[in-house]
């Protein structure tokens, strides 16, 4: 039988797709919703991602074994934060996604700022990572020493959507106050870094593990100070709200800021019960190999604050069942 130069280009051709759709066919993408550019959500969602990434033909870690889950390929995402992110993950369109601890058990309970909504009863944690500061930054010499002291000033609460600015509202509140106090803005972190080192801002909320981008820019070139948000309407907060905890950002965690204590919640890595458990199960494997570890330690401040033996604590939301698989196996779970 003959074959003519058309026949095996077409037959070339045929092959090359086969086997182009058989090495797609082993990759699963695995998308992580983080938050702005510019927060802490976001480079430590890239560390991840490289973490559990381990496509067709990729690299095995210096100990021999592999590293991340073989045929994964995942990618840290930019988003409008914690709210977005758990909408995202119950509508499909992402795998995973990194969510306040308050936000996720609003979202799971119908609760909340889901009040009225349905329940999103197939949120699953994979993992804790580590716990959220509330920064109340201020301008340098805007006579700002405490959250009283905010009446009238220029303020952004954060972006519609995200999960510091329903915070910001209850923050507010415990301390008789509401956004009607303040001349409310309503901005992502990077611009409201940007308008105050402008001067056409006085102060900003922002939910993220420090040191946080832009405040760190901020510390550096424009100077700004701390507000506390402690006392006894940080202690009822906490007591009225089980998901705040109190908490603390040290001296020097910004370049000549004094420290303040604060209240966080904790950043969730969360997931829907419809993702496979055996997939679920080999990413958290992922997440807590040493090789991680070394990423985690060497690549972010935050990364240090992310272990296993907090992974199960303070979550909010029941863990996936693949998740709870290795958890029990390490002992975490009797």
């Amino acid at each position: 039988m003959k074959i003519n130069r058309r026949s095996a280009l077409l037959g070339g051709l045929g092959t090359a797709l086969a086997g182009s759709q058989a090495f797609a066919q082993d990759i699963t993408f695995f998308r992580i919703g983080t938050g702005g550019t510019a927060g802490t959500y976001f480079p430590i969602g890239g560390l991840i991602a490289n973490a559990i990434s381990n496509p067709p033909g990729s690299r095995t870690c210096a100990d021999g074994g592999s590293c991340g889950v073989p045929g994964v390929v995942a990618t840290a995402v930019a988003s409008n934060g914690s709210v977005a992110n758990v909408n995202a993950i119950s509508s499909g369109s992402m795998q995973s996604g990194f969510t306040q601890s308050d936000v996720a058990y609003w979202a799971f309970n119908g609760s909340g700022i889901y009040e009225g909504r349905p329940k999103i009863d197939t949120l699953r944690a994979i993992a804790n990572l580590y716990p959220e500061s509330f920064h109340l930054v201020v301008r340098k010499g805007a006579g700002v020493k405490s959250i009283k002291d905010l009446k009238g000033k220029r303020m952004s609460l954060d972006e519609p959507g995200s999960g510091t600015l329903v915070d910001a509202r209850l923050i507010l509140a415990a301390y008789g106050m509401t956004e009607k106090d303040v001349k409310a803005e309503y901005l992502k972190p990077q611009q409201s870094a940007d308008k105050l080192k402008d001067g056409a801002l006085d102060a900003f909320f922002s939910v993220s593990g420090w040191p946080q981008g832009a405040i760190a820019e901020l510390a550096a070139t424009t100077g700004i100070d701390l507000v506390p948000i402690d006392g006894p309407e940080a202690e009822n907060l906490i007591k009225q709200y089980s998901f705040f905890a109190a908490d603390e950002i040290p001296d020097g965690a910004y370049k000549n800021v004094t420290g303040v204590k604060t209240v966080s919640v904790n950043a969730i890595w969360a997931t829907s019960s419809k993702q496979p458990d055996q997939l679920i199960y080999n990413i958290t494997a992922a997440l807590w190999n040493p090789s991680t570890r070394k990423l985690l330690d060497s690549g972010h401040a935050k990364g240090k604050a992310i272990k296993l033996e907090t992974a199960i604590v303070g979550l909010g939301i029941p863990l996936h069942a693949g998740a709870e698989k290795f958890y029990k196996e390490k002992g975490l779970i009797k």
